[in-house]
């Protein structure tokens, strides 16, 4: 068993995340009867067996660092603004007119004088 695997790819999370959607739209096709979706589905898990017990390594390997690029690109993007409206009480974010620098200070202190981390330059808003 293990000699048959040597020199395969094997599962990765690209191979993961299309079983997934084959098994959804499996259970998909079991409550509304579509051909065409039943058949995407079975070329989705022979693309993904495919990709399993590919020799193409290097292939595999690049196309599943492009899927991962993609995820974490929305991963990030979900988790910025998680961050951004848990600190939204105690924090505001105001841009530097110079650079456009996103600057983080705390709010309720009145009019302050704001110095960008970037570019130097001062300016002053109300928090």
């Amino acid at each position: 068993m293990i000699k048959f695997m040597s020199g395969r790819y094997g599962m990765d999370h690209l191979s993961r995340l299309l079983m997934y959607i084959a098994i959804l739209l499996l259970v998909v096709t079991l409550f509304w009867h579509c051909t065409p979706v039943y058949l995407l589905s079975v070329a989705i898990i022979l693309f993904t067996y495919f990709r399993i017990f590919s020799r193409n390594i290097s292939k595999r390997y690049s196309e599943n660092q492009a899927y991962l690029k993609i995820r974490y690109r929305v991963i990030g993007r979900f988790f910025n603004l998680r961050a951004r409206m848990r600190d939204k009480k105690t924090h505001r974010i105001f841009r530097c007119p110079g650079c456009s620098q996103k600057i983080r200070v705390p709010k309720g202190k009145g009019r302050i004088s704001i110095k960008c981390p970037k570019c130097r330059i001062e300016f002053i808003k109300k928090t």
